[in-house]
C-alpha cells in the first residue's frame, strides 16, 4: 500500500485536511495517508520546508510527501510533482519543497498543468484540494509523474543559512521553533568540532546561555540548556518549559557554540 503524506499550514478547526483526504480515497482507496503536521505558522515557507526536511526519510521508499504551505495560491506561482531516486513530493513552487530536495537525487521535476488530473472547477484559494491532493492519489495508482505535465529543469530555493566557523567557535542562527518552545538552529551535529579537546558553552544574542548538553533534565530545573536534538541540529530548549519564551528567543536570532577556555572551564 502506498503512503501519502500531508504537511499543511491549515489546523485542525476547519475542514481543508479532511477535505483532502477525501479527495485523495475518491481517487485511491487502497492508500494510507499520514498526517506530519497541520500546525505549520500560516504561510511560513520556510517552517513548512523545515518540517519536510526533518521528517521525510523516515517514511518508506516511493512515499508521495505533499507540503500545502502557500501564501502565493492563486497566483502565477508554479506548481510542481517532483520525482527523486527514493520519495515523490507535490506543492507549491514557492521553495517549500527545496530543503528536503537538496538532500536527494532528483530524477524529475514536472509543473503540473494536466487538467486531468486537476479537480474542476479549480478554485483559486484551495490548490490542497483541487490539485495537490489528486495529483499525489493519481501517483500513488502508479501515474508516471510525467503525466503531471511539462518537465522543467528547477525549482524555487530558500536560502539555507551556513553557519560560520572559527578554530573555537560556529555560529549559526535558531531556524524553527517547536511546540515546545525549543529552539532549533541551523548547527548540526557534522558541524561540531571535537567535543572532546574542551566542554562548550552556548551564547545567544552574543550573551553566555548554557552549556552543552546530551538531554534536556541534564540542567537544572527552568533552566536552559543546548542539545542535539532528533532532528540532528543544535536546539535551546529549557528544562520543564518552554526556552522560547522564557529567554524572548525569535527565529533569525544569533546562536554560538564555543569552546570554553581554560580559565572558564576551570572556575565552572
Amino acid at each position: 500500500m502506498r503512503v501519502i503524506t500531508l504537511t499543511t499550514d491549515f489546523g485542525a478547526t476547519d475542514w481543508f485536511v479532511g477535505t483532502m483526504k477525501g479527495v485523495i480515497l475518491g481517487i485511491n482507496t487502497q492508500v494510507q495517508i499520514v498526517d506530519v503536521t497541520h500546525e505549520i505558522s500560516a504561510g511560513d515557507i520556510r517552517a513548512g520546508a523545515f518540517a519536510l526536511a526533518a521528517s521525510y526519510k523516515f517514511f518508506p521508499r516511493r512515499t508521495i510527501h505533499v507540503v500545502v504551505v502557500d501564501p502565493g495560491v492563486g497566483s502565477q506561482r508554479g506548481a510542481i510533482a517532483v520525482q527523486t531516486a527514493n520519495y515523490f513530493f507535490v506543492g507549491p513552487d514557492n521553495g517549500v519543497l527545496s530543503f528536503a530536495l537538496s538532500c536527494e537525487k532528483i530524477k524529475a521535476v514536472r509543473q503540473i498543468t494536466n487538467e486531468r488530473l486537476i479537480l474542476q472547477p479549480m478554485s483559486n484559494t484551495f490548490h490542497g484540494r483541487d490539485l495537490f491532493a489528486p495529483v499525489a492519489a493519481h501517483l500513488s495508482k502508479g501515474w508516471p509523474i510525467q503525466k503531471a505535465g511539462p518537465a522543467t529543469k528547477g525549482f524555487v530555493k530558500i536560502d539555507w543559512p551556513e553557519p560560520g566557523r572559527s578554530s573555537r567557535s560556529i555560529t549559526g542562527e535558531i531556524v524553527y521553533i517547536d511546540r515546545f518552545g525549543n529552539a532549533i538552529t541551523n548547527i548540526d551535529r557534522e558541524a561540531l568540532f571535537a567535543p572532546t579537546e574542551s566542554p562548550c558553552e552556548v551564547l545567544v544574542k552574543h550573551t553566555r546561555l548554557c552549556q552543552l548538553g546530551s538531554f534536556y533534565q541534564a540542567a537544572p530545573a527552568r533552566k536552559p540548556i543546548a542539545i542535539f536534538g532528533s532532528s540532528g541540529f543544535l536546539e535551546i530548549a529549557l528544562n520543564g518549559g518552554s526556552a522560547a519564551k522564557k529567554l524572548d528567543l525569535k527565529i533569525g536570532d544569533a546562536v554560538t557554540l564555543q569552546r570554553k577556555s581554560l580559565q572558564n572551564s576551570s572556575s565552572s
